[in-house]
């Protein structure tokens, strides 16, 4: 569905300035922004997937991933196609780079935004996930839906890349109770290689979010040859650290997939690195993602116990209780049920 678009500005000779994201493009009029699925027509910017969903589905929140908010519970996750990175290790490419400008469009199903609260009371979830693509791109959309999600007692979660404006963030931040954000490097050489994108938006959004409030965790995919030297893991630890020491980082294992399906997984024993580079930098809370049989467990930071055994995206065990352990008392960071 077409849609004017939020946050942008006209200016001279019908060309216009998307304000959603970072890149914040100038648009030629019947040109496209970079996502490949924001167009100005005669001077008007206009979204054209809103509502247009190619991902509806419940997953469980674990599975963002976030651990540290409502685990157990259902999110109820949606996504439209379209991004606005190029990551040539993209694990949703199919449905990420997919657009209108270049004639790749999967077709979508139209969902209003009453339908999606609606539907996820009915699937007894306690939040939304805006997800699986960059919901960045497809803001209005979600803006609409978290509003009504909000008023509706439901709570709201961006799986997201981090690339937008300091607006988008303002826009957003009051009905925004969790994100999970990427923070895929910490190089800005590797952000415009492989990501057609720069380092400081992403910085400027974990610490902007923080600041106003949501509940934050970071995901690293670690990818051989790519960011998993000590130098730019113990960067990215240290950064988190720096914003406070109860952040989750989850580092995920990285398989092959899209340009990068000539490359090795991930070796456990890089990953077992990037736990030892969190430690080293005092992060309280650091979990393995994409790996069976270990490092998803939660442990209390004051007395080092258990208190939230998972397998796979199911808690097993919790050992909480008004959020603190309930072992020595300490206090777990979080957002618990």
């Amino acid at each position: 569905m077409k849609k004017e678009a939020l946050l942008y500005e006209r200016l001279n000779g019908l060309q216009v300035r998307c304000n959603l994201c970072a890149h914040q493009c100038k648009i030629k009029d019947g040109n496209f922004g970079l996502c490949g699925v924001r167009q100005n027509e005669h001077g008007m910017l206009y979204t054209l997937v809103y509502g247009d969903l190619v991902a509806v589905c419940v997953d469980p929140i674990e599975k963002k991933p976030l651990y540290h908010f409502l685990p157990g519970t259902d999110s109820f996750s949606i996504a439209t196609v379209g991004c606005n990175f190029r990551c040539a290790f993209c694990q949703n490419w199919e449905i990420s780079q997919a657009n209108i400008r270049d004639g790749t469009l999967i077709a979508g199903r139209f969902f209003s935004p009453e339908e999606i609260i609606k539907q996820a009371k009915q699937r007894n979830c306690q939040s939304i996930s805006y997800t699986y693509t960059e919901p960045t791109i497809f803001f209005e959309y979600a803006y609409d839906c978290a509003r009504l999600a909000k008023e509706s007692g439901l709570r709201n979660v961006f799986v997201t890349n981090g690339y937008m404006t300091d607006k988008t963030r303002q826009l957003i931040a009051p009905y925004l109770d969790a994100a999970n954000i990427d923070l895929k490097f910490f190089s800005d050489e590797n952000y415009q290689r492989v990501c057609n994108a720069r380092l400081k938006p992403v910085l400027e959004s974990i610490e902007d979010f923080y600041r106003r409030g949501v509940w934050i965790e970071v995901t690293t995919l670690v990818v051989p040859g790519e960011n998993d030297s000590e130098e730019e893991l113990t960067k990215i630890a240290k950064f988190l650290s720096s914003i406070d020491k109860q952040i989750p980082w989850h580092i995920s294992r990285f398989f092959p997939n899209y340009k990068y399906s000539e490359y090795s997984p991930t070796e456990e024993e890089k990953l077992k690195q990037a736990h030892r580079i969190g430690l080293q930098a005092r992060l309280k809370y650091i979990y393995i993602g994409n790996v069976y049989g270990w490092g998803s467990d939660t442990f209390c930071p004051g007395c080092g116990r258990r208190v939230i055994k998972r397998e796979g995206y199911n808690v097993l065990e919790y050992q909480l209780k008004d959020n603190n352990c309930i072992f020595c008392q300490t206090k777990v960071a979080g957002i618990w049920q």
